[in-house]
């Protein structure tokens, strides 16, 4: 039975696919896949074929095929938001989520919030019509912003109509990363749709670890290959997340 984030008492963990080429996302798929995730998340920003839609949502298709009960976020991450530089514009980008929606059964497809209003209403609409989930996200690589700013990005997921509202942030003190965590926390109390979170690199690692105790659904762990600065092998997290529930009853 497929895993819905949001459901359960733990964080879901999530592994990254990040290879060039088909043959390298699926070699790394069947790898990631012995190490039983909850969720996997291509990230299709690293795909050298990202610009021709039929490649993408083919690969989506097989992605979806082998993975079978397990969920798949698709995402493109933008360069302004720390990922890969590539030559489809927000516009462009926008519609190949929607192609997504339409043309594959891919459970959730992330949208940043950075991208114009109307295009994420645009790309809402489709999702609903295909019974997509969309995850709006925001990511900085620089910095910590104030809580009162990140619980500002929680609500503001939950007003455009997303289904899941996701924050990740750079650190550069432990206070950061209490911000990062208290702001969680608001935000789990006070939204209807689940939240996920991280603090980023070497400092924040300790979110992805306990994360799930203030509130944050998904922890995003290395199956093969990292997406983002701080993530921990996904066999250190099992364990961790052993420990915890034992410990905390949780």
């Amino acid at each position: 039975m497929s895993k819905i984030i949001g459901e359960g008492t733990q964080p879901l963990i999530c592994t990254p696919l990040v290879g060039r080429k088909q043959e390298t996302v699926l070699t790394e798929l069947a790898d990631v896949l012995e190490k039983k995730p909850d969720i996997i998340e291509w990230r299709a920003d690293f795909f050298d074929a990202i610009g021709k839609t039929d490649e993408v949502v083919a690969l989506a298709n097989k992605i979806k095929e082998i993975a079978g009960d397990l969920p798949i976020i698709f995402t493109i991450r933008s360069a302004r938001e720390g990922g890969q530089t590539i030559l489809l514009s927000d516009r462009e980008a926008i519609e190949l989520n929607a192609a997504i929606c339409t043309n594959t059964s891919i459970e959730y497809v992330d949208c940043e919030l950075s991208n114009l209003p109307e295009h994420f209403q645009q790309l809402c609409k489709v999702a609903r019509e295909n019974s997509t989930k969309i995850i709006a996200s925001f990511h900085n690589f620089h910095f910590t912003p104030s809580k009162k700013s990140l619980e500002q990005k929680f609500v503001q997921a939950e007003q455009y109509g997303a289904d899941v509202a996701k924050v990740a942030v750079m650190p550069r003190t432990l206070e950061d990363v209490l911000t990062l965590l208290s702001a969680t926390l608001e935000a789990k109390k006070k939204l209807k749709i689940p939240v996920i979170s991280m603090s980023m690199g070497g400092l924040g690692a300790v979110t992805r670890m306990f994360g799930g105790v203030f509130g944050s659904s998904v922890s995003f762990a290395v199956g093969q290959s990292s997406s983002a600065p701080g993530q921990i092998p996904i066999e250190d997290l099992d364990t961790v997340f052993y420990i915890i529930k034992k410990s905390m009853g949780i």
